[in-house]
């Protein structure tokens, strides 16, 4: 990474965001339990609404944690949106954390674990492994913020770096409302695979690198 990456600019919709360091783990984890509290895919693997802002938080933070070894988790000023990605080459997790997450959904009460561990499962096997890429994991923005363009901005601004690298970029639409803002950012519809046990579906999204003009 170069240093003009780690300040990107997009004045339409924020002043500035920068890429999130350990020490804010618990600001990124916190967007994004905020954000995917009523996700169609995400709620449906953590039913119960009273258990699930603690499973969430404990869930995404590791995810957030294995991010960020790389410089490719973003945060927006104050924490109201967030991206992260993992770059080419990369994991979502060391194995010790991926071990640390099976335990932890095996822990949880009656059928969920079992549910949130296939809901894993089922978005690991989607996952492309044919072609180097960058993988948008999580884009989040507090509810609150909603509204106000910071998580797009965010993903605009990240998407220019993606470019300049040119390398593709992939992710997966865990609301499939969100597949039309997808297409607006380049991204097409790559494949659709089914949640365990009668689930909400999933679009995998495929996006090439646009050449600088």
């Amino acid at each position: 990474m170069t240093s003009k990456a780690h300040s990107v600019h997009y004045p339409s919709v924020a002043p500035t965001a920068r890429i999130a360091q350990p020490e804010d783990v618990d600001a990124v984890t916190e967007t994004i339990v905020d954000a995917f509290a009523e996700d169609p895919t995400w709620a449906w693997a953590f039913p119960d609404p009273a258990l699930r802002p603690s499973q969430h938080a404990a869930v995404w933070r590791l995810v957030v944690e294995g991010a960020v070894r790389y410089p490719w988790v973003w945060l927006r000023e104050g924490a109201a949106a967030t991206a992260v990605w993992v770059p080419p080459g990369g994991t979502d997790m060391t194995p010790e954390q991926e071990s640390h997450l099976d335990a932890l959904l095996l822990r949880l009460p009656g059928t969920a674990g079992t549910r949130a561990k296939r809901t894993f499962e089922a978005f690991e096997r989607a996952h492309p492994r044919d072609a180097p890429h960058f993988y948008l994991s999580l884009l989040a923005t507090r509810p609150e913020q909603r509204g106000n363009g910071y998580g797009l901005g965010l993903l605009a601004a990240n998407l220019r770096l993606v470019d300049e690298a040119g390398t593709p970029a992939y992710l997966e639409a865990s609301n499939v409302a969100n597949i039309r803002l997808y297409e607006r950012y380049g991204f097409v519809v790559r494949d659709r695979f089914a949640t365990p046990d009668d689930g909400p579906e999933v679009v995998t999204m495929w996006r090439e690198p646009v050449p600088a003009s």
